[in-house]
């Protein structure tokens, strides 16, 4: 009898310790769930708001926004080029195609599908200050989310690195020069880039006209032309460069800006972690929202850190607060499951638009483009080869000296190569935009090889 009363205590003891232990659970859990689903007040209007919006059928083939054209007090579907109507159902035929902007559109999908995990909704009074709570116009959080992103994807070493934000890395890129050049105004500093390069280098150290530099054009030309030898020399180095794709190094060595917008695995291999004094990162080719102009500069040295700090303090006053916190939601995601998700996804989108233009070109002898070589992914874990941003296409007749016009008259509108200190024989043509846009791209280049065994009048 004793031995039962025992086994009856004790069945009744690990009753009770069970229902405690459910109680804490709902209490710290359940409790939060509770909090997590409570009705919404201020924000209910604008989601309600930003939900109507995106329901808008636009075919497709556009998007409609909530801070887009209004008409009877609805917002207008904004249609891809070539697309019109109210609901951008309506094909132009003969409508020339856009391939010269850098608009990473698509990258779109990817977040429609993961609408929920990087919406972000902003109260009025949302960070009204100039100012953190720590006295700096840089997140913490948002700065720990991105030195994440790099040991991620194994592009980059910033252990033991400075990180300064801008504007997008177009700020970033100025600034940089101006940290890195002479305080000398009687010998400025030569600023140089390797050709075919990206013209934003030459139109900003141009028109901001500083007595400390100056830009001098090509690396090797400029080279061939003078010593190195007590000169102060600045030079980009982007890598992969844009218009070709094509992984590079200093030349001159010395002060370097690396600019490695995209450097990101869907479109090159990611082989070693870049590890230079001063290397700029944007947004814009990491998660296609170009439109947010978020960069950053990742330095070693200390000093350079703080002139590059000034800049952007001086310029701006710091980055938008509203611009961090969305960049912050946006990595959050990117960061998920290692990052795969994202990069598997850009990946093939751009894996496949490769796979499709070099079967269309390959069978051209009138145009040609930039030849791939693969290499080992880190991140992958694969051998693969690049997919660039941009085909850099020549044309190979010799009449044929300006490929721009040439592509023009076959209703495609790339950017000259000129306009990266190069031959107009070459035109750099985007293959980051929407599918509408990839598509009527390719139909036009088709059409071009099909033609190719009649005269070039038939253009």
């Amino acid at each position: 009898m004793e031995k039962t009363k025992k086994y009856c205590y004790g069945f009744c003891l690990l009753i009770s310790i069970a229902i405690n232990i459910l109680f804490t659970i709902n209490l710290y859990v359940g409790g939060g769930q509770e909090i997590s689903h409570r009705p919404l007040t201020w924000s209910e209007k604008a989601a309600v708001e930003a939900e109507e919006v995106a329901a808008i059928s636009c075919s497709g083939h556009g998007r409609a926004y909530v801070d887009g054209i209004v008409l009877d007090g609805k917002p207008v579907c904004e249609c891809h080029v070539c697309y019109g109507g109210t609901d951008c159902s309506e094909l132009s035929p003969g409508c020339a195609t856009d391939a010269d902007g850098g608009d990473p559109i698509f990258m779109e999908p990817f977040w429609m599908q993961h609408a929920s995990d990087s919406a972000v909704v902003i109260s009025g009074w949302h960070r009204m200050s100039y100012r953190y709570a720590d006295d700096t116009m840089m997140s913490k959080e948002l700065e720990t989310y991105i030195r994440k992103m790099h040991s991620v994807v194994k592009n980059a070493v910033t252990e033991g690195r400075y990180v300064v934000f801008g504007i997008g890395s177009t700020q970033l890129l100025n600034a940089a020069v101006y940290a890195l050049s002479s305080e000398n105004s009687s010998s400025p500093s030569n600023v140089l880039a390797s050709a075919p390069f990206f013209p934003t280098y030459k139109a900003q150290t141009v028109f901001f006209n500083s007595e400390n530099f100056q830009f001098e054009g090509d690396t090797n030309s400029w080279q061939s032309n003078n010593s190195t030898d007590n000169m102060d020399v600045i030079e980009f180095v982007t890598s992969p460069n844009n218009p070709d794709g094509e992984l590079k190094d200093s030349v001159i060595g010395g002060k370097t800006i690396y600019d490695h917008a995209y450097l990101w695995p869907h479109f090159t291999p990611i082989t070693d972690p870049s590890d230079h004094d001063v290397m700029i990162f944007t947004l814009s080719k990491l998660t296609g929202h170009a439109g947010t102009r978020f960069g950053w500069a990742i330095i070693k040295d200390k000093a350079i850190y703080e002139k590059v700090l000034s800049y952007i303090s001086f310029s701006d006053f710091g980055i938008s607060k509203d611009t961090q916190l969305r960049v912050l939601k946006l990595l959050k995601v990117a960061v998920e499951g290692d990052g795969q998700p994202l990069f598997r996804f850009s990946y093939r989108k751009m894996s496949d638009r490769w796979d499709r233009l070099t079967s269309v070109m390959s069978k051209s002898t009138r145009f040609s483009i930039q030849q791939r070589h693969p290499l080992h992914c880190n991140f992958f874990n694969e051998t693969r080869l690049p997919s660039p941003a941009y085909a850099w296409v020549k044309c190979e007749r010799e009449e044929e000296y300006d490929c721009g016009a040439v592509l023009e008259a076959g209703k495609i509108i790339g950017r000259s190569g000129s306009t990266f200190s190069a031959e107009d024989r070459y035109t750099r043509l985007s293959l980051i935009r929407s599918q509408d846009d990839f598509e009527l791209l390719l139909q036009r280049l088709t059409e071009f090889v099909s033609l190719e065994k009649g005269s070039i009048e038939t253009m």
